[in-house]
């Protein structure tokens, strides 16, 4: 299956098993011109048995490192002299292998690399395949938070292989299901199709959420795409100050089960929906394995702090909120709300 993102210059996302056998015939079709691939990817995909990339061009192999300990400056400066080293030019192009944090930092490589060189990601984890690779949102990370450094640079195409997910350990599975949570919650679907739901349709509808969103507003300048950032500004904060702590308590998707989850209730809390939001929103969560809970205890000055400074605010604090049946952008939410609602959700002032 092949979902289309429908901007100016228009690309396919493949969903299916084996997506990746059609790599080198997708690449003559996107960047014709290309006499050079090179293959970006960690030490530990590179030595799955699925890793069996053809690209119809003389192609090399960079590894870079797993995880978000990828998204730092040095690794892209080392990406680009990689790069020039093998003297790629514009017409060729960069093959990101990864999770969500690889085609990030990849994603970034190739957006300032002779100031914008062809990518195509292939996508290995669920948050990667329905949300980082789609979109053309590219970052890196900074000490003070995630994604504060990027670029706005579109993949020519990108594969979601579900052989990739097959081999993925049962945390990263379930972990990256946070962000289909969040695309079931903000479609408003029924908690009870979630059962008989595949991983390959949820897979198709997140991406295809996703998709449409974008199309729609490509560089989030209407408002619109912002919404894909529900749950997304807690759920930064404690997975930028749980990962300063312990580079393994948590996962993205998990961090995003915890936004959303706290998310309802500030709206709650706000008056802006009832009960039924947050109970709705804890069974979408807790049918893909997720705890929302907190890993670790995080002291509210630090999560304010950080919440403060996230890109998506405006010198506020800021958050996508349910809002009488609808999803909305929400500036200025006085801290003493939040505050209040985070001391409840925790269990106690921290």
């Amino acid at each position: 299956m092949s979902i289309r993102v429908a901007l100016t210059a228009p690309y396919d996302v493949h969903i299916g098993h084996g997506v990746r056998e059609q790599l080198a015939q997708q690449l003559r079709i996107v960047a014709p011109q290309a006499r050079t691939a090179v293959i970006v990817t960690t030490s530990s995909l590179r030595a799955q048995p699925w890793f069996d990339f053809t690209c119809g061009v003389e192609t090399y192999v960079l590894e870079i490192p797993d995880g978000e300990s990828a998204k730092e400056f040095s690794v892209v400066e080392e990406l680009c002299r990689e790069f020039s080293i093998l003297g790629l030019s514009r017409h060729d192009v960069i093959v990101a292998v990864g999770g969500g944090a690889t085609t990030d930092v990849v994603g970034f490589a190739a957006a300032i690399y002779v100031r914008g060189i062809a990518v195509i990601h292939v996508a290995t984890s669920i948050a990667g395949q329905v949300d980082a690779a789609i979109g053309g949102k590219t970052a890196i990370n900074l000490s003070t938070g995630k994604n504060l450094v990027g670029a706005f640079h579109q993949p020519r195409a990108v594969f979601c292989d579900l052989d990739a997910i097959a081999t993925l350990p049962e945390r990263e599975l379930c972990g990256g299901m946070g962000e289909v949570a969040k695309v079931w919650i903000l479609e408003r679907r029924a908690v009870s199709d979630l059962p008989s739901t595949s991983l390959e349709d949820f897979v198709t509808i997140a991406v295809d959420y996703k998709a449409r969103i974008v199309a729609a507003d490509e560089f989030e300048t209407s408002g619109i795409r912002a919404l894909l950032n529900y749950g997304h500004t807690l759920g930064h904060a404690v997975e930028n100050l749980t990962l300063a702590i312990n580079p393994t308590a948590i996962r993205h998707g998990e961090a995003v089960a915890i936004g959303l989850r706290f998310a309802a209730r500030l709206a709650r809390d706000l008056g802006r929906c009832g009960d039924g939001e947050v109970a709705y929103t804890d069974a979408v969560v807790a049918h893909f394995g997720l705890s929302g809970e907190m890993p670790v205890p995080l002291p509210v000055d630090d999560i304010i702090a950080v919440m403060a400074r996230d890109k998506k605010a405006h010198h506020s604090l800021t958050f996508v909120l349910p809002t009488d049946g609808e999803f909305v952008v929400v500036n200025d939410v006085p801290e003493d709300v939040v505050r209040a609602t985070y001391a409840s959700f925790t269990g106690g002032a921290l």
